[in-house]
């Protein structure tokens, strides 16, 4: 069985619907995944007029599962990027010691 893990999928509305661009793989820890997603700037309020989007999701037995999706403008997505880099980091920088 492979392990459970989360990413950050960033999306960007296209004519023929969204297109991935991005992927932030965030690790194994369920409670981290969350709060780094909990931090970021952006609204739950996503529909079809939301031109970027970011979604947390879960990988378990290799079969993905969305947890979480927000919409959000492109300073916000700069913002939530710094987020995960920050997060990221210190999470790593902890493991280490």
């Amino acid at each position: 069985m492979k392990p459970t893990t989360f990413y950050i999928l960033l999306s960007l509305k296209t004519s023929s619907g969204y297109e991935c661009f991005g992927k932030f793989f965030i690790g194994n820890d369920r409670p981290l995944a969350l709060s780094v997603f909990k931090q970021f700037k952006g609204s739950s309020d996503v529909d079809e007029n939301s031109m970027l989007t970011m979604e947390l999701m879960e990988t378990f037995n290799e079969l993905p599962l969305n947890l979480k999706i927000i919409s959000c403008t492109l300073k916000e997505l700069a913002e939530n990027c710094s987020i995960i880099a920050k997060e990221m980091f210190k999470a790593i920088d902890l493991e280490e010691l």
